[in-house]
């Protein structure tokens, strides 16, 4: 038995060179043997010749060979009862099951009663009622501020009530209109400003409701294995003589056994992996296989997508013959590594997806697509405010002039006048019916 002298430099070793970018090659099963493979750090070289691809030529052979040849399998291999009782296998080092992949574009989203919502997120939508409330808010203050709008409280009611404004603002954001509209040019900049908002808006809106209505004719709804065994327009296979094909062979599930009948009958089975994955890619073809294995392929060819749903949890080992002494400290080296988190780490890193699907209507538009929207709406109010205030100073400087009133007074004394004139002149009404 190896001493705790070399576990470290085990652990070291293996965390070192799976950070390396060189570490993700294609392998099958590898044999280190020579004259130096001897003791702890023969088995440091040949684990940093497997992980890196690399060999040291004149002292060591890399050469595939059969697992019980070798002195050690590190693979995608499955733990599974038949080979648990002919080789020494490790604690496992990572957990995964059943999955299929499929081309992006074959694949439909699970459709739901809000997706009438999905174009916007949910911030646009929480941007789209904000800017129709303060809208609604801003006609409302201009059609009083401004004289062009309304006289004044002692003269006219005002046409334009708080409900009003609501109102108006609602009909022209479904493009149906609701009289009176403004008189003045403040409450009309409010209001075209409103307009085109509204039409651009409500384009947008319709033209990824349209894409996705019509790419929701060509899709097949697959979110699972059900799915996949009721259709017959995509096939579906897997590694011929694997323990994924086991699975469903033995499994007395009617919907997994279903599967293996499929693919028997259709002779649809691969050779490898690479091969499955290549038949995906070229056609309307599912591979099935172990799921971390295709999220990586998932990972390299951002053309494909994994089924979310994943059945008969398995796991990966180490491999080495019986009575192997290398696998008592392999397993001591992936506790100790995921007990620290560095496999979590490792998942995260090397299975990091940088994948962007072109027209993807998963990804509903975010507030900074339709920023400068937003930003027009907020100079439009501004605008219109500002020309309603210059309204209201160029009718109170006429006043003062002719009164000889200090400017700034009678401003002000029209803004309370304006702002708070409908409740005075209806609290009045009712004292002056009491002395009629």
């Amino acid at each position: 038995m190896w001493g705790t002298h070399a576990f470290s430099p085990l652990l070291n070793s293996i965390t070192s060179a799976l950070h390396s970018k060189n570490t993700f090659q294609s392998h099958s099963f590898v044999r280190c043997r020579g004259h130096n493979m001897k003791g702890i750090l023969g088995l440091l070289v040949c684990a940093a010749a497997l992980l890196t691809g690399q060999s040291t030529a004149g002292q060591d052979t890399l050469q595939v060979t059969t697992i019980l040849e070798a002195d050690l399998a590190v693979a995608d291999l499955t733990l599974t009862a038949g080979r648990e009782a002919a080789l020494e296998l490790t604690k496992p080092f990572i957990q995964t099951g059943l999955s299929f992949i499929m081309r992006r574009d074959l694949l439909d989203p699970q459709t739901g009663y809000s997706d009438l919502l999905s174009p916007f997120s949910t911030h646009v939508w929480v941007g789209i009622l904000v800017s129709y409330l303060l809208t609604s808010l801003c006609l409302y203050l201009v059609t009083r501020i401004s004289p062009q709008e309304w006289a004044g409280p002692q003269v006219e009611e005002s046409s334009f009530s708080l409900s009003h404004s609501f109102w108006y603002i609602a009909g022209a954001l479904t493009l149906q209109g609701a009289g009176p509209h403004p008189k003045s040019v403040s409450g009309r900049i409010i209001s075209a400003i409103w307009w085109l908002f509204s039409i651009v808006l409500l384009a947008t809106y319709f033209s990824r409701v349209s894409a996705w209505l019509k790419s929701d004719q060509s899709h097949v709804s697959i979110q699972s294995f059900e799915d996949l065994a009721r259709q017959d327009l995509i096939d579906f296979g897997t590694v011929d003589g694997g323990s994924s094909l086991a699975f469903f062979k033995t499994s007395q599930n009617p919907v997994y056994r279903s599967i293996y009948a499929h693919m028997e009958r259709r002779k649809s089975l691969v050779t490898s992996m690479e091969e499955g994955i290549r038949r995906v890619r070229e056609g309307n073809f599912a591979f099935i296989g172990e799921a971390v294995s295709l999220d990586l392929a998932a990972v390299r060819y951002c053309d494909l997508v994994r089924c979310p749903q994943v059945v008969g949890m398995r796991s990966y080992g180490i491999a080495a013959p019986m009575g192997s002494p290398l696998v008592k400290n392999l397993s001591m080296a992936i506790l100790q590594l995921s007990e620290s988190g560095e496999l979590d780490y490792l998942r995260s890193k090397w299975w990091a997806s940088a994948c962007m699907a072109p027209g993807d209507q998963g990804s509903p538009l975010s507030p900074a697509t339709l920023k400068g929207l937003f930003l027009l709406l907020a100079l439009g109010l501004g605008a219109g405010f500002i020309m309603a205030l210059l309204e209201l100073l160029a009718k109170a400087r006429t006043h003062a002039k002719d009164h000889k009133k200090s400017c700034c007074s009678v401003l002000s004394s029209e803004l309370s006048q304006r702002l708070s004139g409908n409740a005075e002149r209806s609290a009045e009404e009712p004292l002056e019916k009491n002395k009629a």
